[in-house]
């Protein structure tokens, strides 16, 4: 967290370059009054404030123009020194902030390659034109470490400068990562609804349509019957009602959108779904080939609906009397095959994929796994053969407990 000072300086940069300016310019003269001795004392005054006034008023464009101020500065430091003065820390004042800037708005070697020929002048000047009788460490060393300081400290910020921009851009970085994973869930879970709300409606509803006209067909042949199937009508819209409700009622869950439907259909339910299209007025054969294996809950629910979705298209767009359900059990997959004995004649029922139904069964194979294909038969009819993996389930893979002895 930056102080108030730092505030004050990064919202006011030319006031406060203007005031570092004049402290260091009083400090500079100040600097230039010590000596090691009265004697010593160097008579160019004027010399000195204009190399004060020169290295010090660069600093107001050490912001934009860096290398420029620490050649100025260097070069009046080090022509100070020349005249006599002793290169203390108030003498190199203005460099050392020239030195510091450069530091934090460039890189390392920019920042050695100045420092070390900023010292070169200084030391050099104040060693050869220098009194002799100031001892050498003040000359070499002292200045040196002083204007190493700014190096360092100058590094430091821009390094700790650096990895805050780092952070921010790796926190800019998850955030975006984040909404478009929000995003990316928020489509899949309304594909899902979407999906799930066109197998109940699409099912439930041509099922009633199918009955409906199956009624009003027999009201004038037999009317005894009209009762009975108004009965399965009724039944066959209460279950497209608690269906439905168990769909929408996904977008009313805010603790976890990846809970499925509650109850979730299956191959249980195979024998009321088979009972349902009977009376609409098409007859469903049910065959099992191999043993069967419990399911997991989502391969479970992609085998029923894509078995309730084929026997729908059936009903709605092929001149079929039966349909063939065969279900093949191996040990690695289950393998459905819907057939029909009719003439498919709705563009929901071509080999291409076109349709709502055969887009929604294809992407719920896929979704677990499994593969799917649907094409007409050569002898007439249409089929719809769907692959699905077969997963351990909770009631195979849990451990049986290991028996104890005494």
């Amino acid at each position: 967290m930056s102080t108030p000072w730092q505030r004050y300086a990064e919202e006011h940069a030319r006031t406060a370059d203007t005031m570092a300016s004049v402290l260091l310019f009083a400090s500079f003269l100040f600097g230039s009054e010590i000596t090691m001795s009265s004697d010593e004392r160097p008579h160019e005054v004027g010399i000195t404030i204009a190399l004060a006034a020169v290295g010090c008023g660069a600093l107001l464009w050490q912001r934009s123009r860096p290398r420029t101020v620490v050649a100025v500065s260097a070069v009046c430091t080090a022509a100070a020194s020349g005249l006599g003065h002793l290169p203390t820390p108030l003498l190199l004042g203005g460099l050392m902030l020239a030195l510091y800037r450069l530091a934090v708005d460039t890189d390392r070697p920019t920042a050695r390659r100045y420092y070390f020929t900023g010292l070169a002048l200084v030391v050099g000047a104040a060693t050869v034109f220098g009194p002799g009788a100031v001892p050498w460490p003040l000359k070499t060393i002292s200045p040196a470490a002083w204007l190493l300081l700014p190096i360092v400290a100058g590094n430091a910020v821009r390094l700790q400068g650096a990895y805050l921009e780092a952070v921010q851009a790796r926190a800019e970085y998850a955030e975006r990562s984040r909404e478009e994973e929000a995003r990316h869930r928020v489509g899949e879970e309304r594909i899902r609804i979407a999906r799930e709300l066109h197998d109940v409606v699409a099912h439930h509803l041509a099922l009633a349509n199918a009955q409906a006209g199956t009624a009003a067909h027999l009201s004038r042949t037999h009317p005894d019957q009209v009762h009975r199937i108004l009965g399965d009508l009724a039944g066959t819209t209460a279950s497209a009602l608690r269906e439905l409700k168990a769909t929408v009622g996904l977008l009313r869950q805010t603790d976890d959108p990846d809970l499925p439907l509650a109850p979730s259909p299956g191959l249980a339910q195979l024998p009321e779904l088979t009972e349902a299209c009977e009376t609409a007025g098409l007859t469903v054969h049910v065959s099992v080939e191999g043993t069967p294996r419990p399911l997991t809950a989502g391969v479970d629910l992609t085998a029923y609906r894509i078995v309730q979705e084929a026997l729908t298209n059936v009903t709605k767009h092929a001149a079929a009397e039966a349909a063939y359900v065969r279900l093949g059990w191996s040990p690695d997959r289950l393998t459905l095959t819907v057939t029909d004995d009719g003439t498919a004649t709705a563009p929901t029922a071509t080999a291409s994929g076109s349709g709502f139904g055969l887009i929604g069964m294809r992407e719920r194979a896929q979704s677990v796994g499994g593969a799917f294909a649907a094409g007409h038969r050569d002898g007439g009819g249409f089929e719809v053969t769907t692959r699905l993996p077969l997963y351990p389930s909770a009631t195979e893979t849990e451990p049986e407990p290991e028996e104890r002895t005494s």
